[in-house]
């Protein structure tokens, strides 16, 4: 049987490279038969990923047969893959997020869950001495998926590791990082193409905290004011999606890179009062700027209170 290796739903440039480099290891290294697959479209920086390295766009899939084995990467979050999980045979998961739960397999599983900025760090680790065996595509997919969750080591989850593989990366294919990730931010940074619903749920994670649900998007950008010029329209496209996904709230993070702070619409009281809890501020209008909120993981996520 094949197995599919997949990430998140919403893949991200981490959720569609992983998938990539793992399969590529157990197909050439280990001896296993194994495909990537997506769980939806990938975002406009993970699709310049692919074009960049010539590598062809994974099949996308919904749903899983039973017996269907898988390994999971990029999360552990049962509410981010497909309803059908349970049937599913999982083999492994390899991942950088805080341990959801939920999850159940059908047998003994090797789980690598590791405090660094990437799930490709991890990859590379998991590796060893084979990790030289990569062709230049890996390498760079690899490379970019590392520049993607970092931010070019803007990030706070940004480990020693992640940049000196990423540096060892480049220095391999002759690239300059600057350059490779100013493309990628340019890339990501485009959205013109996307309706509010899309943006709202491109690059999202479903979170509880306090019995509300809430549906956290943050949109990394060197543009913020591209997103931030539809703001009466993403508002109001925040209840509609907050009705048809089952969440109390939709929370937009517009993340500026260069500046490296967010910018959180409020479109609401109950956002307003969540905000003000949360980050110790004080919102005076329907926006707020958070200076030094750049990661979701480690600065948004855990400081979500009601």
């Amino acid at each position: 049987m094949t197995i599919l290796v997949l990430g998140h739903k919403s893949p991200d440039t981490d959720s569609t490279g992983s998938p990539i480099l793992w399969a590529w290891y157990l197909n050439d290294v280990v001896g296993q038969t194994a495909e990537p697959v997506l769980l939806g479209e990938p975002n406009t920086e993970a699709a310049w990923m692919l074009e960049r390295w010539d590598l062809p766009k994974p099949k996308i899939i919904d749903t899983l047969d039973e017996g269907q084995e898988v390994v999971i990467v990029d999360t552990n979050n049962p509410a981010e893959l497909p309803d059908t999980i349970g049937r599913a045979d999982i083999r492994g998961i390899i991942d950088h997020h805080r341990l959801a739960g939920g999850l159940t397999t059908k047998g003994p599983v090797d789980i690598t869950i590791e405090p660094l900025a990437c799930t490709a760090t991890i990859i590379h680790r998991l590796m060893g001495e084979n990790a030289g065996k990569m062709p230049d595509w890996a390498k760079g997919a690899m490379l970019s998926c590392i520049l993607s969750d970092t931010l070019e080591f803007r990030s706070p989850t940004t480990t020693d590791v992640d940049r000196n593989l990423a540096k060892s990366l480049a220095e391999d294919l002759d690239l300059q990082i600057p350059a490779l990730a100013a493309e990628m931010f340019a890339a990501k940074s485009d959205v013109s193409a996307f309706s509010d619903k899309e943006l709202l749920r491109m690059d999202s994670k479903e979170f509880e905290t306090g019995g509300k649900s809430f549906r956290v998007s943050v949109l990394e950008t060197t543009s913020p004011e591209a997103v931030l010029q539809r703001k009466e329209a993403l508002m109001a496209a925040m209840e509609e999606v907050a009705k048809e996904d089952g969440v109390d709230q939709v929370l937009l993070f517009v993340v500026d890179i260069l500046e490296e702070e967010a910018t959180l619409l409020v479109p609401n009281e109950d956002v307003r009062k969540m905000a003000e809890k949360s980050f110790s501020t004080v919102c005076g209008g329907d926006t707020v700027v958070l200076p030094g909120i750049v990661s979701r993981k480690k600065q948004i996520i855990p400081n979500l209170t009601v």
